[in-house]
């Protein structure tokens, strides 16, 4: 699958949270700039089912093609949810409903962007965390998790995201993160990569995080090289509702989230704007949009 060449942007978006009411008109009034234009959705579109299909088919009806890659919210299994599916069932679930509205997965072929600043392979992936990112003097999960509960900072996912059949979301995070391992060493290594995961692949950018113990369920270490190991021209993701670009050994990092309401309506940007990752904006700063 490939982008027609020589036009179109890449763009990029997540953490939409549409079952916020205020999130909601934004989502409607995301329009493409052209129609070759791509959109990349780097998760937490919503926490149930229907929410996700309204607005990634709202999303596929106006782009050539949209790409998404889950997040902690749509795996989450919230009791008003009739959708009742856990862990890698509701995973699946999701998956499927994907493709009948023609939205590309982590579990789809990677297409390629022939459209300006390509041609590059775009990668999603679903990653999780496996509680590495721990704070200075906590050398086991359970001492970081522990400490967490103590200070009252403690993720929703440990009681909505279960890992089902794993014993742990570490352990899925173990077998994602080897699986698409292999599946990026088997890629065409002609052409540089597009890497969209919900989680940043490096931990550098949770280090503003208001809370840093919070970091221990934003990634992984297993992933700390790979922006070098894969010849990635641009990472995307979300998670950290901190929308800004940063580069790491010379690769670019956008944070391309919208975030929650009380979030987006204290910055001084307008909310929703899309994010062009190819071709690079000129003069792309690394700092907060």
């Amino acid at each position: 699958m490939a982008g027609e060449a020589g036009e179109g942007s890449l763009l990029a978006i997540s953490d939409l949270h549409v079952g916020h009411r205020d999130n909601r008109p934004i989502v409607e009034a995301l329009r493409p700039e052209t129609p070759h234009d791509w959109l990349l959705v780097a998760g937490d579109v919503a926490d149930t089912v229907a929410d996700v299909e309204w607005a990634l088919g709202l999303l596929a009806d106006r782009f050539a093609r949209v790409i998404w890659s889950p997040g902690n919210h749509e795996l989450w299994t919230p009791p008003h949810d009739p959708v009742a599916l856990r862990g890698v069932e509701r995973y699946h679930h999701l998956v499927e409903m994907c493709r009948r509205l023609g939205v590309l997965t982590p579990e789809d072929p990677w297409a390629v962007w022939e459209g300006r600043g390509g041609p590059v392979t775009v990668a999603p992936m679903f990653l999780l965390y496996d509680h590495s990112w721990r704070p200075e003097g906590f050398d086991t999960p359970e001492a970081a998790l522990a400490e967490a509960y103590r200070t009252g900072i403690v993720c929703t996912d440990e009681q909505l995201l279960h890992p089902d059949p794993y014993p742990s979301r570490s352990a899925w995070c173990a077998a994602r993160v080897a699986e698409t391992a292999r599946r990026l060493d088997e890629r065409d290594p002609a052409l540089p990569t597009v890497l969209v995961n919900h989680w940043p692949l490096v931990r550098e950018p949770t280090r503003i995080l208001r809370y840093p113990i919070f970091a221990q369920w934003c990634g992984t270490e297993a992933t700390a090289d790979w922006h070098r190991r894969f010849d990635v021209a641009v990472m995307v993701y979300g998670h950290l509702h901190i929308p800004r670009t940063t580069w790491y050994d010379g690769v670019r990092f956008e944070e391309v989230s919208l975030g929650y309401p009380r979030e987006w309506q204290a910055r001084s940007v307008p909310p929703g704007r899309l994010r062009r990752i190819l071709p690079a904006p000129d003069g792309v700063p690394p700092t907060a949009w």
